[in-house]
């Protein structure tokens, strides 16, 4: 097996990964979208939208295509795109936004909305998601590891893998869909196992994978990384070990989805006794976005040649309110307009039939030459109550230097606006382990976000009165997302609480005697 291992790291290449290194990225997502239009002008939505006159605006060498693009197409979220297209999938209707039948559909309700959302999940889809993953894979040939790395097994922690049935397709969690429909040959290196996989039961199956995991080589685990720590934290308790390594002495890479890493890596560097590879993915519901490509960076790759278009909003006041919502006729550029460390919404047109759809994320561009970006936050996950304008990435920065300069590992946070009498105050929860000098907490985060900040800290100043920090015991987060239902997979909480999630989660504390 060493040999595959050495094959592997030292000659495979596929054709894709090398086109978008040396291709123009206008010229890649032009032909990308080329190629959406003609699979999908025979559709319902591919007709209504006259995808055939789009396609006549391919002929020239301008912008004309994407100019009759955004003029043909409106913009979608959610409930629109569900309400007036979508729904019809859910019947069992073929040919609506996609070629054929949709058999899966992700379900998302993303960080902030209470009902899932369906997402469609077509074969094609399925494809480019194992293709970027083949990609992700191939990067690792970058980096100073040994070859016996690459015959050690790769855990992933995801949804369950027993899907429901709903008559005409069926659902689950992304994570669950794609590790249902693997390639034949992953299955070798492939863990927890299809048996373990199936589990619905979260704490049964984090049982199951403590109990086998002496048995398995691993040396790539992957998936969010509060789960993936609590999964880690029960085998070495299960199995009386210092650290994961104790049976896992090949372990080298986390891939991690979803979530900064940042807030936790300090959590899981004890779990450790070698130093580790942390590798960012941003694979969404709606399609596998980017991966790190190269080593030492933050950053990622935008995916560019496979099965997604995309567009950008910027982000300001001109094209979203208060609350993070979109207003009419905003303003949408290319990827060949973008400029570097400008925030954007993201805006995707996928071979699962999603059209100009606004997936709710925000980005930012921190190498165009490279296409390389890193993942901000959210449109409605952010704080602005006097125009502090304090992003998700601004938070977890914060997080991360606090925690490193008091050494301690922070489990999960997130944060809420409230009124201070006739002005403001931010009010944080902060997962940690052990007695924590809250006071002090609150001024070195007061510090670092105004360091960070400018916005945030004339507000300081004026209207943003008051910044206080609750500390929770960690299992208070586990113990809130079990109570709504959103237990391990992909889901995440969210990093800044707002009307009903947030008189959710105090009535939650009020429970448990901890507000």
């Amino acid at each position: 097996m060493a040999i595959i291992g050495t094959l592997l790291k030292k000659g495979i290449k596929i054709r894709e990964t090398l086109e978008q290194e040396y291709s123009n990225a206008s010229e890649l997502q032009k032909a990308e979208l080329q190629k959406l239009l003609i699979h999908a002008r025979g559709t319902e939505f591919g007709a209504h939208y006259k995808f055939n006159q789009i396609l006549k605006g391919f002929k020239t060498s301008d912008q004309q295509y994407y100019e009759l693009f955004k003029k043909q197409i409106p913009i979608f979220d959610y409930n629109k795109i569900h309400d007036e297209w979508w729904y019809k999938c859910l019947e069992g209707k073929g040919n609506v936004c996609w070629p054929g039948r949709v058999k899966y559909f992700a379900l998302s309700s993303g960080t902030s909305e209470s009902a899932s959302k369906h997402i469609p999940i077509t074969q094609e889809m399925i494809k480019s998601i194992q293709k970027t993953s083949i990609r992700q894979i191939l990067t690792l040939s970058k980096y100073n590891i040994d070859d016996s790395l690459f015959t050690s097994g790769i855990l992933l922690l995801g949804g369950s893998t027993n899907l429901m049935h709903k008559g005409t397709y069926f659902e689950g969690d992304l994570s669950g869909i794609t590790a249902s429909q693997l390639p034949f040959w992953f299955q070798h290196f492939y863990k927890p196992g299809r048996k373990i996989a199936q589990n619905t039961d979260w704490n049964r199956k984090i049982d199951e994978i403590a109990e086998k995991a002496p048995q398995w080589k691993i040396g790539i685990i992957v998936g969010i990384p509060g789960w993936i720590q609590i999964m880690l934290e029960r085998i070495i308790e299960r199995n009386n070990l210092k650290s994961i390594h104790d049976i896992w002495p090949d372990l080298s890479i986390y891939v991690n989805g979803g979530v900064s890493f940042e807030p936790y890596k300090k959590s899981f560097e004890r779990l450790f006794s070698k130093p580790m590879i942390y590798l960012e993915t941003y694979l969404a519901s709606e399609g596998f976005v980017a991966f790190q490509a190269r080593a030492n960076v933050r950053s990622m790759r935008i995916v560019l040649n496979n099965g997604i278009f995309y567009e950008f909003i910027p982000f300001n006041d001109s094209n979203f309110d208060s609350n993070g919502n979109l207003k009419e006729n905003p303003q949408t550029i290319s990827i060949e307009e973008i400029e570097e460390n400008k925030e954007y919404a993201l805006l995707l047109s996928t071979n699962a039939g999603a059209w100009r759809y606004v997936i709710g994320d925000t980005i930012k561009f921190v190498s165009k030459e490279e296409s390389e970006i890193i993942i901000t936050g959210r449109t409605k996950h952010f704080l602005s109550l006097c125009g502090e304008h304090l992003s998700v990435e601004n938070m977890n920065r914060a997080i991360e230097m606090v925690s490193q300069d008091m050494n301690l590992p922070i489990n999960e946070f997130t944060v809420a606006g409230e009124p201070c009498g006739t002005l403001w105050s931010h009010e944080w929860y902060i997962a940690a382990e052990g007695k924590v000098n809250s006071d002090l907490f609150r001024d070195k985060l007061d510090a670092c976000l105004m360091e960070l900040n400018d916005d945030y800290k004339v507000e300081r100043s004026s209207a943003l009165k008051e910044v206080k920090v609750r500390t929770l015991p960690p299992t208070t987060f586990y113990d809130y997302m079990k109570q709504n239902g959103k237990i391990g997979g992909q889901n995440k909480f969210p990093r800044v609480l707002k009307n009903d999630n947030l008189k959710s989660w105090k009535n939650f504390l009020k429970e448990k005697n901890l507000y």
